[in-house]
């Protein structure tokens, strides 16, 4: 029996994620910027896909721009949450079918879990994850299933949460109970550790750190249900929480208080390797890391 407190309950991730998916987008900001950041890496990385994954892929919008970077490859849109899928399906139904015309390469949707990935093995040119490995803790499993699919010349290309991140929020709660409120993210240098265990070639991890700021607790914590990033942990209270815990909650967290607003901090995780021994290489065969794309630590 584990009796981890912070263990993930899938099923709730699973559900709190499709009972958001119709919002998602419009309270998605942090995300939003993050997947821009992560695409941006693929122009310093040389690759012609034929057959890419979009591992948690939401609402499916990293999928249509993958789709538009590479428009020979075939972009499969995978997540959990069946909810996204459908809502990704009545955005971009339209689009699918005028990029089938201009592009032999098209997008597809399945639901399926990230543990187990129904692809055959040596599939993928390129996975794409962009903020979903923070559910899956530990990382080893998922890692080892995208190691499988990944062809030996293809790419992993991440974004996740690291540690630091909502710590205010973590903080707060824990001033006020025992129970679980906030995610066990996972540290850089344990996911880098964890890709090193699946087989991956040269990875490559970064940090940056992000500050989203609010008038008062309550809109972040409006925020946060929005896009389903509801507490999941096996540790978290099982009854409703109560007015006065909640206002003392609030309370302690009115103490991060700086220049008239409130800080949520982020800690945004990068990460990218090679399904065998070859190095990131750039445009000409080179290996190239631009040094504006480094954190201010690396592993």
């Amino acid at each position: 029996m584990n009796n981890d407190p912070h263990q993930i309950d899938r099923h709730a991730v699973r559900r709190a994620f499709s009972a958001a998916s119709a919002q998602y987008d419009q309270f998605a900001v942090l995300q939003t910027e993050v997947r821009t950041r992560l695409l941006e890496r693929l122009d310093w990385v040389k690759l012609a896909p034929t057959a890419i994954l979009d591992l948690g892929s939401g609402t499916a919008v990293a999928s249509k721009l993958l789709q538009q970077r590479y428009p020979q490859a075939q972009v499969i849109a995978m997540d959990a949450a069946f909810g996204m899928l459908q809502q990704a399906q009545q955005q971009y139904g339209l689009l699918q079918k005028l990029l089938l015309r201009i592009s032999p390469g098209g997008f597809a949707r399945i639901c399926a879990d990230a543990y187990r990935l129904p692809f055959k093995s040596a599939s993928m040119d390129l996975v794409f994850s962009n903020l979903m490995l923070q559910w899956c803790d530990p990382p080893d499993e998922v890692f080892t299933e995208i190691k499988r699919v990944l062809k030996p010349e293809g790419v992993f290309l991440f974004a996740s949460f690291g540690p630091d991140t909502l710590r205010e929020l973590r903080q707060a709660w824990a001033s006020v109970d025992e129970h679980t409120h906030v995610s066990r993210f996972i540290d850089m240098h344990d996911l880098g550790d964890a890709m090193i265990r699946a087989g991956f070639s040269e990875p490559v991890l970064d940090v940056e750190r992000m500050t989203l700021t609010y008038p008062e607790v309550m809109g972040l914590m409006r925020d946060l249900k929005a896009i389903g990033a509801h507490n999941a942990t096996a540790g978290r209270p099982t009854g409703l929480t109560g007015r006065n815990v909640l206002k003392q909650m609030i309370s302690a967290y009115e103490l991060q208080r700086r220049e008239g607003v409130i800080p949520a901090s982020y800690e945004v995780v990068y990460g990218q390797a090679w399904g065998n021994d070859q190095p990131l290489r750039g445009i000409g065969g080179e290996v190239r890391i631009p040094i504006n794309k480094i954190g201010r630590r690396s592993y």
